[in-house]
């Protein structure tokens, strides 16, 4: 009986697990011994390299979608710190809403998974389109030229970091493809 009320509370802690205790309890048996090191390494790995473009696109316009635009209306405009311009505001809305993909990007680029990190890039690229041309959020009409500058942005820094030509000449060519009349400008 001991024995049933046992295996209840242990998996009942499985769920009360928050993600820095995660981390924590990930190190310390990390630390346990190589073997269960490069166990947690490999499944690491084999984690990060599930990406599917579509998902990402479709996470990057959903959270872009749910941009209030009373944000823009209530930290813009004059301050006691000065003038908040509307655009100003938009741009810096539209970065953190974007900033986790770009982190997970960035992380795969680290970890030279560039197979993965194209997808990430073409996934990002997906989603910001997606949003200019079916968004109907009153944000967008706040931050008319935002979406084609960041567009630009994400695919100048991935393909800063990019050491494949074939990689950079395969986004170029989907971009003139799937984004018809969005141009990228090289800096």
């Amino acid at each position: 009986m001991d024995n049933k009320r046992n295996t209840g509370q242990e998996s009942n802690i499985l769920e009360r697990i928050t993600a820095d205790d995660g981390l924590i309890i990930l190190k310390k048996l990390a630390r346990e011994g190589a073997s269960l090191l490069r166990k947690i390494e490999n499944t690491a790995m084999e984690f990060f390299k599930e990406v599917i473009i579509e998902d990402v696109a479709d996470e990057v316009f959903w959270d872009l979608d749910s941009l209030e635009v009373e944000e823009i209306w209530d930290s813009s405009g004059a301050t006691r710190h000065g003038y908040v311009d509307p655009v100003d505001k938009a741009w810096e809305m539209f970065e953190n809403a974007i900033e986790p993909y770009l982190d997970e990007l960035k992380k795969c680029r680290d970890l030279k998974l560039n197979k993965e990190a194209k997808k990430h890039c073409i996934g990002i690229l997906k989603g910001i389109y997606k949003f200019e041309k079916e968004s109907e959020s009153e944000y967008k009409d706040w931050a008319a030229d935002v979406s084609t500058g960041i567009f630009e942005n994400v695919f100048n820094e991935w393909k800063k970091h990019c050491t494949d030509q074939n990689d950079i000449e395969e986004v170029e060519k989907f971009i003139k493809k799937n984004f018809p009349g969005w141009e990228i400008r090289e800096y």
